[in-house]
């Protein structure tokens, strides 16, 4: 998507932010779902599950070819999300770490 015209980078910024802040006050997968399913057209929020999904398949260290076969997102896209993976703003590893130490902790609290 292409900025405003007469939109400031300051502006954009606090647009983003507003965004950001309505994400990080929902509580549920549910209320995630619902949000995002309000927020993006079938095909966006389709993106970003792929892209989500990408991330996952890149992890257990699945060839970028095998990902595009098993996804149907491009090569090119699975190489932009490998390269924001290891040479992005760190928002991918966050959330890796984040699910995978909820799962552990789930996992192992499941164990004893």
């Amino acid at each position: 998507m292409k900025p405003k015209k007469n939109e400031s980078g300051t502006q954009r910024k606090r647009a983003e932010d507003a965004l950001f802040r309505a994400v990080k006050s929902l509580r549920t997968t549910a209320e995630c779902r619902n949000f995002f399913k309000d927020l993006c057209t079938p095909a966006e929020l389709q993106a970003l599950a792929d892209r989500w999904q990408v991330v996952e398949l890149l992890l257990q260290g699945m060839p970028y070819r095998q990902i595009q076969e098993q996804t149907g997102v491009s090569v090119t896209t699975v190489g932009r999300v490998a390269r924001f993976l290891t040479d992005g703003f760190g928002g991918y590893r966050t959330a890796v770490e984040r699910v995978l130490r909820k799962q552990y902790a789930q996992k192992s609290g499941a164990s004893h």
